[in-house]
Parts: structure tokens; sequence; C-alpha cells
């Protein structure tokens, strides 16, 4: 690996290195009843939102908005929103304001039928949209860490992704197995599913009469990643007894099944995932400390939802029409699903959001 691979990297890193000169400002996620991703700079520390254009104006391009809707500014205090007259009022998380200081950075700001996330940088957003992949929907916060597994893919040989459950931790990893280049086999492994006592037969595989079940070799996970990637889904709950002998699989890239005396020799990329702190795990002796050293650089966080609403109508607009529901995200329903807190990040909306639309047929 490169001196780059052995620190820790997280797509708010990046962020906070160039915090002197991030411009912050607010990004236009819907509008016009459908998904938007438009960056509005604060400049000079402030803005008007409206329709009208002017020097000092971020236009919103929404017929209930007034020509001169609201006012944000940064101030010592935080950041001050103004009402500015406006004929349908301005709301922040919810709540109709008319001059407000906010200590830190609310969530979302509705004018008219628009919503706005805030932004510490607005860099990022202009920079590129909000796209539709294959593998689900990518926006600028989101491309950050993709950009970073890129990086990690193309240079090294094991990659550590964080970040709350249900965030799209699994497509990290085949964005990882991907940026590899490699053609071989993408071995997905959920490391807390292994029924207790199994997992050296399952990780490392078998030979016939190792036990007395035994009546054919097994391959393990290792040996069918051969030539491609290993993804350890939940590596934290991993068997501690079996802890050492991957370690030394990843030192010696030699496998030996349960009952063999012979080692095979095994090529594959290792992404691991947890939503725990493992540095907490191996303080607690729960996680042993060298094996840890060995795959936790570099490591890449998946940002939570919350962190990433420019993505939120788009997923939900997208999970209607693959339910085939004729519906389409309407204001309410977005600002209700921005203001919510989603624990079970993205596959909770989208759980939701497919029941929603099952009800509404």
């Amino acid at each position: 690996m490169g001196a780059d691979d052995q620190s820790t990297i997280r797509a708010s890193d990046a962020q906070a290195a160039s915090a002197s000169s991030a411009t912050p400002g607010l990004v236009v996620i819907f509008t016009r009843g459908q998904p938007a991703c438009a960056p509005i700079p604060l400049g000079d520390g402030a803005v008007v939102l409206g329709r009208a254009p002017a020097g000092d104006t971020g236009v919103v391009d929404d017929d209930q908005v007034s020509r001169r809707h609201a006012r944000v500014a940064l101030s010592g205090q935080g950041l001050q929103i103004t009402d500015l007259g406006s004929r349908n009022g301005t709301f922040v998380d919810g709540k109709q304001v008319e001059d407000r200081v906010f200590p830190s950075l609310p969530r979302l700001i509705r004018i008219g039928g628009t919503l706005l996330r805030f932004a510490a940088d607005v860099a990022p957003f202009q920079r590129g949209g909000v796209l539709e992949h294959e593998d689900g929907v990518i926006g600028p916060t989101l491309r950050q860490a993709r950009e970073l597994i890129a990086r990690a893919g193309a240079r090294g040989e094991t990659l550590l992704l964080t970040g709350p459950s249900g965030s799209g931790k699994e497509l990290a990893a085949r964005a990882f197995h991907a940026a590899t280049g490699r053609g071989g086999p993408f071995v997905a492994v959920n490391c807390a599913a292994i029924p207790e006592g199994l997992a050296e037969r399952l990780l490392f595989g078998a030979r016939r009469g190792a036990y007395s079940d035994a009546t054919a070799d097994a391959e393990g996970y290792v040996q069918a990643a051969h030539g491609g990637t290993l993804f350890l889904d939940e590596i934290a709950e991993l068997d501690a007894s079996v802890q050492p002998k991957l370690l030394r699989v990843l030192e010696t890239r030699e496998v030996t099944a349960l009952g063999d005396t012979r080692p095979r020799k095994v090529e594959f990329r290792l992404c691991a995932a947890t939503l725990r702190d493992l540095q907490a795990e191996v303080a607690a002796r729960r996680f042993r400390e060298d094996l840890y050293y060995r795959i936790g650089r570099p490591e890449v966080r998946v940002p939570a939802l919350t962190e990433r609403l420019e993505e939120l109508p788009w997923l939900i607009a997208a999970e209607l029409r693959r339910g085939g529901a004729r519906l389409a995200p309407s204001l309410g329903l977005v600002e209700a699903c921005a203001l919510r807190a989603w624990p079970g990040n993205v596959r909770e909306l989208l759980r939701e959001v497919r029941q929603a639309g099952l009800a509404a047929h």
C-alpha cells in the first residue's frame, strides 16, 4: 500500500481539510413537484431567495415563491433566516419563521413549493448533481465517499467501510470490487449471521472426514473469493476464535481448510464493513488489535441518509416508479421524509415508500 492508504479516509475529513475555502449555501432538492439538485452559494455570507433575478438573489424558479421571499445570512451567532413579507411564508424544519437566528445549521427550508437543504460547502454540488445508476442514486455527498472508495480499490488490498445500518455499505463494497479492475467473484458474507461454531468451516472450507458430517470436500468463502473480492459485513461480530486464522490468511495469502494439512494459495481483495467503532472494540478486547491494524486502513465512512438529503426526493421517485404506482412524490411527502430521523437509512426509507405506494393502488 502507498502512504496515502495508511491513514483513515473519510469524506468529512476532506471537507474539514478545506474548511477555510468552503462555500456555505443551500441546495434546491425539490421544486415544482420534481426532484432537483441546484446549489445556491451564500455569496459574501448572505443570499436572498426569490423569483426575481438580482445581484443578491438566488433565483428559485417556482411560481409559489415571492419575488424576494426570504434572506439567509451568516452572522456571528449562527445562521439568520428572515422572511421578507412573502405570500406563502418561510418554513425551517417544518416551522414557520419570521426572523430567527439558528446557532447550528438547520436541516431544511421550505419556500413556496420548493425545498432546500443547507450545506456547509456547496462546492461538491457545483461539480455535479444527483445521478441515477443501476446500483442506486448517487448525489454529491455520497459521490465524495465513492471517489475515496474507488481510489482505495485501485491502490490497495483492503478497505474498511463504516457507517450506520442501511446506508449502503454493500453497494459501496461492490463499488470497491469494480474499482479493483478484477473480473473475479464478489463474495458477500454477513459475519453476524454465521451460526456459532461454524465460522471456521464456512470461511476456510473443510476436507472430507474433517468432522462427522463432512462427506465431501467443502469450499469456504475465502477460496470462493479467489481472484475477486471477499466482503465481510459486520466484521465486528466475527467469532474471536477465527480472527487469528483470518489474519494469517491475509498475511500469507494461503488458507488451510479444516482437516487439511497443506495450505492452498489464494489471492483476493478484502472489504470489511461495520457499524461499530472497531477501535473501541479493540480497547474492550472484543476484536483483535493485530487484525484491526491489518484491515482498518484505509477507512471510508458511508454517510447516513440525513447527511445526503439531496438524494431523498430521487430515491422516493425511483421507488414509486419501481413499484408500478402512478404516483409522483408530493411536497408534503418529501418534506415529511426529509425531517424524519431514518435510523434504518436508505433501506428503511425505501421500505416505507414501497408500502405507501402499495397502499395507494
